[in-house]
């Protein structure tokens, strides 16, 4: 962490007290805030509120309640942290239904501890995170859903109006590119791709990356052009 930012709040959820304390300890030797721990889910999900966390470092094998589950209830909590699933299992079924609960990153715990803390400022940044060879499969996976339209497409009112700027910002999220990328493509700063996207998100009354990235997809923003 650099001193003229801010620590990242972080709360980290994992049943194993061994592995929770590590990661708790390494986050904050690396400068985070770690404001609470949760040894099961619906611990997690009483104490996200009061902790005000960011980021949610959660472990999907949760005793109690599924991490999947803690990870949808926390999505419905105002303000939602972002939430970064550490996980042990690197099956296609467990990636594709963290992300679809509001998951915004994903990796598995053979991460080495730069990656995880590289992926918690990331995460905290606004950033998609996966374990190399998972992204791939998630937007392969939101590209097969985008095919069929929403049955609500036909019914429901137009779509808010982006401006270009902000168009050309969503095109390159859906694309996979992360902020820094874009502020580099499109010579912006990074705070400013991050205005954009938030505007992007509350225009569309969207939640999180996750979601922008399979309405651009649906719209067939991520095409090449």
């Amino acid at each position: 962490m650099t001193t003229d930012q801010p620590a990242i709040r972080v709360m980290v959820v994992d049943d194993h007290p061994m592995w929770r304390e590590a990661v708790a300890r390494d986050l904050a030797d690396a400068g985070c805030e770690v404001v609470a721990t949760a040894g099961d889910g619906r611990e997690a999900v009483r104490r996200a509120p009061a902790a005000a966390a960011q980021v949610v470092v959660l472990d999907l094998n949760l005793p109690d309640l599924p991490g999947v589950e803690v990870c949808r209830q926390l999505m419905g909590q105002q303000p939602a942290p972002k939430v970064l699933v550490l996980s042990a299992s690197g099956e296609q079924a467990d990636v594709l239904e963290a992300v679809k609960s509001g998951a915004t990153g994903y990796l598995v715990k053979s991460a080495s501890r730069e990656e995880l803390l590289d992926a918690v400022r990331r995460t905290a940044a606004g950033d998609a995170v996966f374990t190399p060879g998972l992204a791939g499969l998630v937007l392969g996976e939101f590209r097969r859903l985008a095919v069929a339209p929403s049955p609500d497409d036909s019914r429901g009112p137009a779509a808010p109006r982006l401006t270009d700027r902000e168009t050309e910002v969503l095109r390159l999220v859906a694309k996979g590119l992360s902020y820094k990328q874009i502020a580099d493509r499109l010579v912006l700063s990074h705070r400013t791709v991050q205005n954009h996207v938030q505007n992007t998100l509350g225009k569309l009354q969207l939640h999180n990356r996750v979601e922008l990235v399979r309405y651009a997809m649906e719209r067939g923003l991520d095409d090449d052009r």
